[in-house]
């Protein structure tokens, strides 16, 4: 039973268990990665809106490499009491350099790009991640995707461009290109991140895992942001902004991330990314609660292909 139906899952996307990707995780296990998916996915929708606050009462890369070193100081404890041992020290290289890219070089992209544009757009452009990976997965051998699992891609792709659309059509301010391409560039570092490190998800515990890729990020921003962080109006910050950097740095950096890792592992790297394309959803909802994006219908057309091109990727049997 669980192997005809891990066989029915991978060939949603056409895509086989890849090597060291366990085959026996119980129908429990994948169903609770994929709300745990949607977790993260609500977590990091609701992140855009809280960096695009935070970033109007701090300088972004002093906020961005605080919460990320607060996540990579939390991390290490948490990985310091687990039982299983530290991977090799070239293994530890090789991972902590991965994360100067995926939780360094893109986390500078990401905020510095939510700060020139909107909470909505910035949500939207992230999601052409899949695509990337897809893509490079695909071109190293180490993903394959059907028919299906590209119509599905597609039709996310699709819904992205309504949002898109809809965004430049109500003709509202706040977005800027130079925002738009920083938040491009760095969905293409995260998708190269994703692809390169998903092998090391079958063979180091995940929480030293998580930990390791932070404090690589954590060191690379510190190396550009020390300078800013010295500077920052700290003794001033209200509490509101005090919450946001805890938000961003525990909940979106160190839980979230251990779901994405989660799904990494149990169903690949290409349809767990397919997850971040309900954070636009997410994000532009919570824009508009918070911040007052309003949404147009086309946006809340490019939602509902979002949705289906997840679901066609992920849920329907081929």
């Amino acid at each position: 039973m669980v192997a005809v139906y891990f066989s029915r899952m991978s060939s949603i996307a056409g895509d086989p268990v890849a090597p060291g990707r366990s085959a026996a995780v119980p129908w429990p296990g994948v169903w609770l990665t994929d709300l745990s998916l949607l977790a993260m996915a609500l977590i990091w929708g609701v992140n855009f809106t809280v960096v695009k606050f935070a970033t109007g009462l701090l300088d972004p890369l002093a906020f961005n490499a605080t919460r990320v070193s607060l996540a990579a100081a939390v991390l290490t404890v948490l990985a310091a009491a687990g039982v299983t041992r530290w991977p090799a020290r070239r293994t530890v290289l090789a991972v902590m350099a991965l994360g100067a890219l995926g939780n360094g070089l893109y986390q500078v992209f990401f905020v510095e790009g939510l700060a020139h544009t909107r909470a909505g757009d910035a949500a939207l452009l992230a999601s052409s991640s899949p695509a990337f990976i897809a893509l490079i997965g695909r071109a190293r051998g180490t993903d394959r995707i059907g028919r299906r699992g590209w119509l599905g891609i597609g039709l996310s792709v699709l819904g992205i461009g309504f949002v898109a659309h809809g965004t430049t059509a109500a003709q509202m301010g706040g977005a800027s290109l130079f925002g738009d391409l920083l938040i491009l560039c760095g969905s293409i570092c995260w998708a190269v991140y994703t692809v390169w490190l998903e092998p090391y998800t079958h063979t180091i515990d995940g929480v030293k895992l998580t930990a390791l890729t932070m404090i690589g990020g954590a060191v690379s921003l510190l190396l550009v942001a020390s300078s800013r962080i010295a500077v920052a109006p700290w003794s001033g910050l209200p509490f509101s902004g005090w919450s946001a950097l805890a938000f961003s740095g525990i909940f979106a950096l160190v839980i979230a991330y251990q779901f994405w890792y989660r799904g990494v592992r149990i169903i690949g790297p290409t349809r767990a990314s397919m997850y971040s394309n309900l954070q636009p959803v997410f994000a532009v909802s919570f824009a508009w609660l918070v911040l007052r994006e309003v949404p147009t219908g086309w946006q809340g057309a490019g939602a509902v292909a979002i949705i289906a091109g997840l679901f066609l990727t992920r849920m329907v049997p081929s």
